[in-house]
C-alpha cells in the first residue's frame, strides 16, 4: 500500500484486525476517519481510550461494567435466587433485550472445548459453584449455546450441581418464530422435536 502515507497504512492495518473487518472495509473506515471533522476523530479516539480505561468485569457476574458491580447485580428488583448462565456478555445482552428475564447472570467467558485445550479451569466454573454455595439460589438456567461445546458445558454444570437442592433448567431451543422448516438445520430440528410441548 505504498500509494498511501504510512499513517493511513498503519490505521488500515489496525482496523483490519477487528472482527468482521476486512482490508477493503478497513480502508474505507480509515479514509472516512481522515476526512471526518477533527472533533469527530478526536471523540472516537477519546471513546476508545475511555472504554479501555474504565470498562471492567463485574465482581459478581463478570458482565462488562464501569463500576465494581454491574447495574443488573446492583438492582434490588432483580431476583438473586435465579441465575442464568451464559457464555459471554453478548449472550446476556440478547436475553436482556428480550425483557423475558428478571434474575441475575453468570458469564462463563467461554465454553468447554477439550479440542481447543479449554477445560473447566479455563472458564468461570469455580466462581459459579462458589456463588451457588454462598447464596440462596433456587434455580440455575443454563443458556449456553446449542453447539457441541455449549452442550458439553451445560452437561458439566448439571453434573456438578445435581446433588444440590437447586432446580437446574436449560433454555428451550428449536425453530424460530416465523421460521420455514425447510431451512432449519438438523440439530435445531432435533432440539425442536425434543422440546415439544402440549397445546
Amino acid at each position: 500500500m505504498s500509494y498511501y502515507p504510512e499513517a493511513i497504512v498503519k490505521l488500515i492495518h489496525s482496523l483490519s484486525t477487528l472482527p468482521g473487518i476486512g482490508k477493503k472495509t478497513a480502508e474505507r473506515l480509515a479514509l472516512h476517519i481522515l476526512h471526518a471533522p477533527d472533533h469527530e476523530a478526536a471523540a472516537l479516539a477519546a471513546d476508545i481510550i475511555e472504554l479501555k480505561k474504565n470498562v471492567k468485569l463485574c465482581a459478581s457476574c463478570f458482565a462488562l461494567t464501569d463500576r465494581e458491580t454491574c447495574q443488573i447485580c446492583s438492582d434490588p428488583g432483580r431476583d438473586k435466587g435465579l441465575i442464568c448462565v451464559v457464555e459471554n456478555p453478548t449472550d446476556m445482552a440478547a436475553i436482556e433485550k428480550s425483557g423475558a428475564f428478571s434474575g441475575v447472570y453468570h458469564i462463563l467467558g467461554g465454553a468447554l472445548s477439550p479440542i481447543d485445550g479449554i477445560g473447566p479451569g479455563d472458564i468461570r466454573l469455580a466462581e459459579l459453584f462458589r456463588r451457588v454455595r454462598g447464596n440462596d439460589v433456587r434455580e440455575i438456567i443454563l443458556a449456553t449455546r446449542t453447539n457441541v461445546e455449549g452442550e458439553a458445558t451445560a452437561a458439566y454444570i448439571r453434573g456438578k450441581l445435581d446433588l444440590r437442592k437447586i432446580n437446574i433448567t436449560r433454555i428451550a431451543s428449536g425453530v424460530p418464530m416465523g421460521g420455514d422448516l425447510q431451512y432449519v438445520d438438523p440439530l435445531t430440528m432435533q432440539k425442536a422435536m425434543e422440546k415439544r410441548y402440549k397445546v
